[in-house]
């Protein structure tokens, strides 16, 4: 079922397909729901529920997002972790969802941290692929800026061309079509792109955050992640829920979808464990 919502007065999209325990999955930046589709279709018994984050895909950015938090870019409109979190919240009020499980790639992860801060009764349990608790490193910062100035100028086509480089290098040997495939699900309008890094720049420390994480956790790594390594992973060894890591060695920054049945089946175990 393909639905939309509001958050505010901002109309996002979502789909909710499936039956059995709730699971909200959360996309990377700059793809769309469908990132989770080949992964979500390999999961019996769960009701996945995938939406369009603010911007992305199907869904508006809105008109009110605030200007000043980047002190780089201080006209950049910020779509922060908060308003993510927010928007998640709300989509849950609109399906009668008391709580979940959710699951995050990159910045869907940036956003389960900051839904944890703020409302952690509300979280069964939170699987992370290739995202990371710390904050952007100053190397980072100047890429953002960089990237917002580039979108700004000439639109985020080029911008697109260049995230095929967080692929991994086997899974674009092994299955050269993915780039393509993965290049169709790009879908971030200039503002957005403009929005979501000025957002990513400015994002908290999660590190403490962690500590306190006391739902079970997954953390699932590439190995041939240039953007979130294993050792930034590791971190998560630390959420006194208890957390099962996974490295893939053999996988990038898009593992979920870069190696679906092996991360389909990661989840599925530890969904079926019980401790969730």
């Amino acid at each position: 079922m393909n639905g939309t919502y509001l958050s505010g007065a901002t109309r996002l999209a979502f789909t909710d397909s499936g039956a059995g325990l709730p699971v909200v999955f959360l996309h990377p930046t700059p793809l769309d729901h469908d990132y989770w589709r080949p992964l979500t279709e390999r999961l019996p018994g769960v009701r996945a529920i995938v939406p369009d984050l603010r911007g992305h895909g199907a869904s508006e950015l809105g008109s009110s997002l605030p200007a000043g938090l980047f002190a780089r870019v201080p006209d950049a409109p910020v779509l922060t972790m908060t308003q993510l979190a927010a928007d998640i919240l709300a989509l849950l009020d609109h399906l009668e969802l008391k709580e979940a499980v959710f699951a995050g790639c990159s910045i869907g992860g940036y956003v389960l941290l900051e839904l944890w801060r703020q409302a952690p009764q509300r979280m069964r349990g939170l699987a992370f692929v290739c995202s990371k608790p710390q904050p952007d490193p100053e190397a980072n910062q100047a890429k953002r800026v960089a990237t917002i100035a580039q979108a700004r100028a000439t639109g985020v086509d080029a911008l697109f061309d260049g995230s095929m480089s967080l692929i991994g290098a086997t899974a674009r040997k092994q299955h050269p079509q993915i780039a393509s495939e993965l290049r169709t699900r790009m879908k971030l309008t200039p503002e957005g792109m403009v929005a979501v890094q000025a957002g990513l720049a400015t994002r908290p420390d999660s590190v403490a955050t962690v500590a306190t994480i006391t739902a079970p956790v997954l953390a699932i790594a590439g190995g041939e992640d240039s953007a979130v390594t294993p050792a930034d992973m590791e971190a998560f060894r630390a959420a006194p829920g208890g957390c099962q890591f996974h490295l893939l060695p053999d996988a990038g920054h898009f593992a979920a979808y870069e190696q679906q049945e092996k991360v389909a089946g990661l989840l599925s175990a530890w969904l079926k464990q019980g401790t969730v």
